[in-house]
């Protein structure tokens, strides 16, 4: 695997978080070997030449006054003791924890494994993608007929306790480790929701996660394009079902991004270059001053601008590249937004391998529409705003596509 990769968003079922530590890393592995020794009061910046301004002294004498003092009174005989590298991956592990940004994270050896797997696409489980939202673990989207999809797990719910353990201040990356398991295994979630008043308990059993990616269907005089991710494959699939859009008799398209956790950058550029003129902006990615905002535009393929009537529709499980393509027409002014407010995913996460066995992840930029907005300040809000209720989703109602039928064909 490459030594730094650029992840813009997640394409399974989890939410990614990444960090940078290296100067710190060098600080500590270039220490004496005995710990007990005199260390400086400032750290030198290896990279840069130059002394910080943080006084490393309290860290050295936590460190020593535990070495010395700490006594484990658990009688557990499972209890593991902590070696000196346990106490550096949990140092690394919060300091990347204090920048209060839950895509910011350091894996450890195991989890730093179980997260290239699971961007590799290769892992067993519900099929649900989680993140870390107002404190809680939250369901940014279940994907379609998953085994949590297929349980009743729906977009916004906050997951309260995996099992028998509670997630109160758990990690995405932990409650993923909950929740994964081998195919045929259960695992009991309890989920509080919106506008239900007790605790929800739901048995879901794990498989094999196959990620859909795409569904067709004309209805009432409307193209349907179902969009279930922006995996590398999406936008060649995608470009199959506009093909099928133009040989459909109507310039109507409902493009349901519901429940679309994002995926690639890339693909999501491509998907909006067939609507808008070469050079339209489709997203900034703005660094915040630590280098120059960079302008993802359009590649002018540009077949649909004019002919097509479009409405594009959004909810809680719409996130990232969702909001990307979302925004980036709606600002445009080629579609109206017809659902609920989006989950609000818009920052850029770089991976960083910090040893052959731990990785780092870090939020390095953040996402801005077409004008300026930020993506994860609340996320887009629809032109529209019809809500769907949990019963209706179970019944098989659909307010949301009714009310884009509705205004699609009142547009004659």
């Amino acid at each position: 695997m490459e030594q730094t990769k650029r992840i813009y968003s997640q394409i399974a079922v989890v939410v990614g978080v990444i960090l940078v530590f290296a100067s710190y890393f060098i600080g500590v592995s270039a220490g004496k070997n005995s710990f007990d020794a005199d260390i400086p009061e400032n750290i030198q910046d290896v990279e840069k030449g130059k002394e910080t301004q943080v006084d490393f002294s309290p860290f050295w004498k936590a460190w020593n006054v535990l070495n010395e003092k700490f006594v484990n009174t658990s009688n557990s005989t499972t209890t593991k003791k902590v070696d000196d590298q346990a106490r550096l991956w949990g140092a690394i592990e919060g300091l990347a924890a204090s920048y209060g940004d839950p895509y910011t994270v350091f894996f450890p050896p195991v989890e730093s494994e179980r997260f290239e797997d699971e961007i590799s696409g290769n892992f067993e489980g519900v099929g649900m993608e989680i993140a870390l939202r107002d404190g809680f673990i939250t369901v940014v989207s279940p994907l379609k007929n998953t085994p949590a999809y297929k349980a009743g797990v729906l977009a916004g719910d906050k997951v309260i306790k995996i099992d028998n353990t509670t997630t109160a201040n758990m990690s995405v990356e932990d409650a993923v480790g909950h929740i994964r398991g081998e195919k045929g295994t259960k695992v009991k979630l309890t989920i509080t929701r919106e506008d239900e008043d007790d605790f929800i308990e739901i048995e879901v059993t794990r498989d094999v996660i196959n990620i859909p990616t795409i569904d067709t269907e004309l209805k009432k005089g409307v193209f349907i394009i179902k969009l279930y991710n922006f995996s590398a494959v999406s936008p060649e699939l995608f470009r199959g079902a506009l093909r099928e859009f133009a040989q459909s008799g109507t310039n109507k398209l409902v493009l349901d991004l519901r429940g679309n956790p994002g995926g690639y950058l890339e693909a999501a550029v491509d998907m909006a270059s067939w609507f808008l003129p070469s050079g339209k902006i489709i997203v900034r990615e703005d660094f915040g001053g630590k280098r120059d905002e960079v302008l993802h535009r359009s590649r002018g393929y540009n077949v649909f601008s004019d002919a097509v009537k479009m409405v594009i529709l959004i909810d809680g499980g719409s996130a990232s590249a969702s909001e990307i393509l979302a925004g980036a027409l709606s600002e445009n002014g080629i579609a109206k937004l017809v659902g609920a407010k989006s989950f609000g995913k818009g920052s850029v996460q770089e991976l960083v391998k910090l040893t052959p066995e731990t990785s780092l992840k870090v939020t390095i930029a953040k996402w801005l529409t077409p004008e300026g907005h930020s993506i994860s300040d609340g996320g887009l809000t629809p032109d529209i705003e019809v809500k769907r209720t949990a019963e209706e989703f179970k019944s098989g109602k659909d307010p949301q596509l009714d009310k884009a039928l509705e205004i699609l064909n009142a547009s004659l």
